[in-house]
């Protein structure tokens, strides 16, 4: 897996990060959400450098001009519901993709640490020879990407595939690097060392779903 870590440069990206992970200012949930939004619009720039590109000429009121643009068909598939915010950041520049959208969640049997991942919801386009760019802001314990990808497969084999996470673990991110295929790309604001007992990042955040959209029962 190729992986891009931003926290460790200097950039603005940082300021967007600290607001989600301060405890005053996930008071705000419309700030929350709009802090992913941004986080996504930033790792989806970068991203877009590694696209394949075609010259085309485009008519101007004067003449015609040539210029380098995407030829890429992407598919941009979220986790609901944390990734709503992160595929609208998403969206907001890639906006000609196609859209595909997952339900992904944890259940602790008995009230345990241990979980399973169960998938309820999906509806996609098919995937073969596209470019899929999966959205989740939480990379934890990277078993709901990894159930993702299973679910995926039936839509067919996307030429290739990029992961947009706004913050990771390393055990997560270990995990997925021996799911995914070799040529995978992660763009991850952060990387996050531990994993409490029932794996959550730490320090991490909190609940992204919840601090976006609220408490659910």
């Amino acid at each position: 897996m190729i992986i891009h870590q931003f926290d460790t440069e200097n950039t603005l990206l940082n300021q967007f990060l600290s607001e989600l992970r301060d405890v005053q200012v996930q008071k705000d949930s419309m700030r929350f959400r709009r802090n992913i939004e941004r986080i996504g619009e930033i790792l989806c720039y970068e991203l877009s450098k590694t696209l394949n590109y075609k010259i085309k000429s485009v008519p101007t009121p004067f003449g015609n001009k040539t210029m380098s643009l995407p030829s890429d068909s992407l598919v941009l598939c979220s986790v609901l519901r944390a990734g709503l915010p992160l595929h609208q950041g998403l969206l907001n520049y890639f906006d000609t993709a196609e859209n595909a959208f997952i339900s992904a969640y944890r259940h602790h049997q008995d009230g345990g640490d241990a979980f399973q991942v169960i998938v309820k919801y999906f509806a996609a386009p098919v995937l073969g020879a596209k470019t899929l760019i999966l959205t989740d802001p939480m990379l934890a314990t990277g078993k709901t990407l990894e159930n993702v990808y299973k679910s995926l497969q039936s839509h067919g084999h996307p030429a290739q595939i990029h992961i947009i996470s706004v913050i990771g673990s390393q055990p997560g991110v270990e995990y997925i690097s021996g799911i995914f295929p070799e040529d995978t790309h992660l763009w991850i604001a952060a990387i996050d060392q531990e994993l409490t007992a029932k794996g959550y990042i730490i320090p991490g955040l909190g609940d992204a779903g919840d601090l976006a959209f609220g408490v659910k029962l």
